[in-house]
């Protein structure tokens, strides 16, 4: 066999392997912020919700949620597995069981009502 040959069935096998390693890709969105909390000043009833779009559960340990026009407050993520189709929100300060009990412990409004902010959602 050529050297030719060799390299090219080389890549071709490293190629093979590249892909076989690869992992699917979570799915998991940001899909509701509310910004206008009914609690007057404080607003700590904001909250982000997040969901699991695809079809398979996610740890979402070491993710996290950040005001990135601002660049603060951030919450990281303990572990946690949102299984598919669910849906958790992260509230400002408040804490809600029902929908995973994430608070970013944070006094005031985070989501300003007449300057947009951007949520930004990072995964490990």
């Amino acid at each position: 066999m050529k050297p030719k040959y060799l390299s090219t069935i080389l890549v071709v096998f490293l190629l093979i392997l590249a892909i076989g390693c690869v992992t699917p890709t979570a799915n998991v969105q940001i899909t509701r912020i509310f910004y206008d909390g009914l609690v007057p000043r404080v607003e700590s009833d904001e909250y982000v919700e997040i969901t699991n779009l695809g079809d398979q559960p996610q740890d979402l340990a070491g993710w996290v949620l950040m005001d990135i026009s601002e660049g603060y407050p951030s919450f990281t993520f303990p572990s946690y597995i949102l299984a598919p189709g669910e849906s958790i929100r992260v509230y400002t300060n408040e804490y809600h069981p029902e929908w995973g009990g994430f608070s970013f412990e944070y006094g005031r409004a985070i989501w300003n009502n007449t300057e947009p902010d951007v949520a930004v959602l990072y995964d490990t």
